[in-house]
């Protein structure tokens, strides 16, 4: 699968990954480069990330929310979590591999019952006022794609 460059590793990674994050990007690109939209979030979601010492929260929903979707659980992809109706939303602690570059988050609650209890490892990068955070995970076909997301700190 064709992996989107990361930044170098950023220097104390458990440290600058502290605050508020806004949702900037989220691409899912297969190995050929075409890009796959998540039909479930759409092509632009909406989204917050949240980092205390030891713990974090994130939201991320479609915008357009209007059409009831009528739908309480989608199917889940490979490496990653389950929204429900156009939202997902969970909670948790997490830790730091400095010299991975990783952020592995264990999940304590969710929108999706599904994923509590569940540990997802991620590639992490601080640059400046950006968060990337990139995984391997799966388009609703079952396409393997590289997702990244990039989040703008606001707090």
């Amino acid at each position: 699968m064709k992996k989107t460059s990361l930044p170098p590793k950023t220097a104390n990674l458990a440290t600058v990954i502290l605050g508020v994050w806004n949702l900037k990007s989220r691409e899912d690109v297969d190995e050929a480069g075409q890009v796959h939209v998540d039909p479930f979030l759409g092509p632009s979601p909406l989204g917050i990330l949240c980092f205390a010492p030891g713990h974090f929260a994130a939201q991320f929903m479609k915008r357009d929310r209007s059409q009831q979707e009528n739908q309480k659980q989608r199917a889940q992809a490979e490496n990653n979590t389950a929204g429900v109706n156009g939202y997902d939303a969970y909670f948790g602690t997490f830790s730091i591999d400095q010299t991975a570059g990783t952020l592995t988050t264990h999940l304590e609650g969710s929108i999706s019952p599904d994923n509590i209890g569940n540990t997802y490892v991620r590639d992490a990068r601080v640059v400046g006022n950006e968060l990337i955070i990139q995984l391997q995970t799966t388009a609703v076909d079952g396409t393997p794609v590289t997702r990244t997301n990039t989040f703008s700190r606001i707090g």
